[in-house]
């Protein structure tokens, strides 16, 4: 498991991004399984293609979980 800072706006902290990831327990964290970490990007700039957790595109959004836990 790897931790992955939320202000580098990759996947893995996308509301769009839906590979696994869970909050991290430091704030501004996201808990990933690998550097590989795939999932499907939905209604964002790669919709319906699959992405790596830590790709980046210009429709970053936050994801919801994510807006109780950073500061």
């Amino acid at each position: 498991m790897l931790n992955h800072a939320v202000d580098r706006k990759r996947c893995a902290s996308c509301e769009h991004w839906r590979g696994w990831r869970q909050p991290g327990e430091e704030p501004g964290t996201v808990i990933i399984e690998a550097e590989t970490a795939e999932g499907l990007c939905l209604g964002g700039g790669w919709d319906n293609s699959e992405r790596r957790a830590r790709s980046a595109c210009g429709h970053w959004r936050i994801w919801e979980v994510l807006n109780q836990t950073t500061p």
